[in-house]
C-alpha cells in the first residue's frame, strides 16, 4: 500500500504500533470492538436486527451514519482512481464514528434487550463489516480479538 502523493511517509515499524494515534491499530481495533458487542449481545440472548436506531442516540453518532452512506462512492472512486489510500481513509472515518455508538449498544443493569438494542447492534455490525472488508481489499487482516 502506497500513501497518497500529498502524504508524509510513517517511519518504518510505525504502522505496527498498537496505540490510538495510529490508524490502522484504530481501525482493526473498531472491527474486534464490534465483533465482540456482536458476542456479548449473543451472551445477553441478543442479535442484530434491522429497525429504529432511537431517538435516544446520541447526535453525534450522525458521522457513523453518514460515513457508512458514502462507503460505495468512496470505494468506487478509489477504484475508479486506483488510489487505495482513499479506501483506508474512510476506514478511519468509519472507526473513528462507530466509537460514539459503542455504550449504547448493550443494555445497562437489569435493563432488558429491546428493539432499539438490536437496531444499534445492527448499525455496529454493518460498521464492523465495512471495516473487515475494506482491510481485506487493502490485503490486511481484520481480527476478531486483538
Amino acid at each position: 500500500l502506497h500513501a497518497a502523493p500529498h502524504d508524509k511517509p510513517h517511519p518504518p515499524g510505525e504502522a505496527l504500533v498498537q496505540r490510538e494515534g495510529n490508524p490502522l491499530f484504530r481501525v482493526r481495533y473498531a472491527h474486534a470492538r464490534a465483533r465482540a458487542l456482536r458476542r456479548n449481545a449473543a451472551d445477553l440472548g441478543f442479535q442484530a436486527e434491522a429497525g429504529d436506531i432511537g431517538s435516544t442516540l446520541r447526535p453525534s453518532a450522525a458521522p457513523l451514519l453518514t460515513a457508512l452512506s458514502d462507503h460505495p462512492r468512496v470505494l468506487a472512486a478509489a477504484a475508479t482512481h486506483r488510489d487505495p489510500s482513499r479506501l483506508a481513509r474512510q476506514l478511519v472515518v468509519v472507526a473513528d464514528a462507530v466509537t460514539v455508538v459503542w455504550p449504547e449498544v448493550l443494555p445497562l443493569g437489569d435493563e432488558k434487550p429491546l428493539a432499539v438494542h438490536r437496531a444499534r447492534l445492527a448499525l455496529v455490525e454493518a460498521a464492523g463489516a465495512v471495516l473487515a472488508d475494506g482491510l481485506a481489499l487493502l490485503g490486511i487482516d481484520a481480527p476478531d480479538h486483538l
